[in-house]
């Protein structure tokens, strides 16, 4: 998956990077403008804007403010807040979804069509709701695993205090 998202946001990034040149050197440099080329660009931009954001859904490595993070000092109080904080994304992203498919709906029952080439701009469009459908579910994802996570640390604590009742325990009829 990494190797697809790596291979396809270069792909994007390259093809807006080399169309965003080629209007500059045909409008600077031969001071012609190229007639749709920005209708073109539309579709790497908007189709890179979601994949990235996808990607670092995927990744989880959006934007946070983990302020709160600094003040605690258990694994456990930490992925409460982490919990917490991936509950609202859930319901955030399924809330755009939502709002996404019916621009989805919408985008196809209208089939806009850009001005000059003509070129349906339905394929640009269908990103956000491809977009959001998949930050929805690797942000369900995400959730899923703290939880079994939080899990883990409560088993690994509980653990770890009964052997330390165990070792107090072995000491106080040793001493005895």
């Amino acid at each position: 998956m990494e190797r697809m998202f790596r291979y396809s946001l270069a792909f994007l990034i390259s093809s807006v990077a080399i169309l965003v040149g080629m209007q500059v050197f045909w409008r600077y440099i031969l001071k012609s403008p190229f007639m749709g080329l920005e209708e073109i660009l539309v579709y790497p931009s908007v189709w890179l804007y979601f994949w990235g954001s996808v990607n670092a859904s995927y990744e989880d490595t959006q934007i946070k403010a983990n302020v709160i993070d600094s003040f605690l000092k258990t694994k456990k109080s930490k992925l409460y807040v982490r919990i917490i904080a991936d509950i609202m994304t859930v319901i955030v992203a399924l809330w755009l979804t939502k709002w996404a498919w019916a621009y989805f709906k919408y985008a196809w029952r209208v089939w806009k069509e850009s001005p000059t080439l003509y070129v349906p701009m339905f394929y640009a469009e269908s990103a956000v709701f491809i977009g959001l459908v998949m930050m929805s579910f690797y942000s369900i994802f995400h959730l899923a695993r703290n939880v079994r996570l939080l899990k883990f640390v409560k088993e690994e604590s509980s653990s770890v205090k009964k052997e330390r009742v165990k070792a107090s325990l072995a000491t106080a009829t040793e001493e005895s």
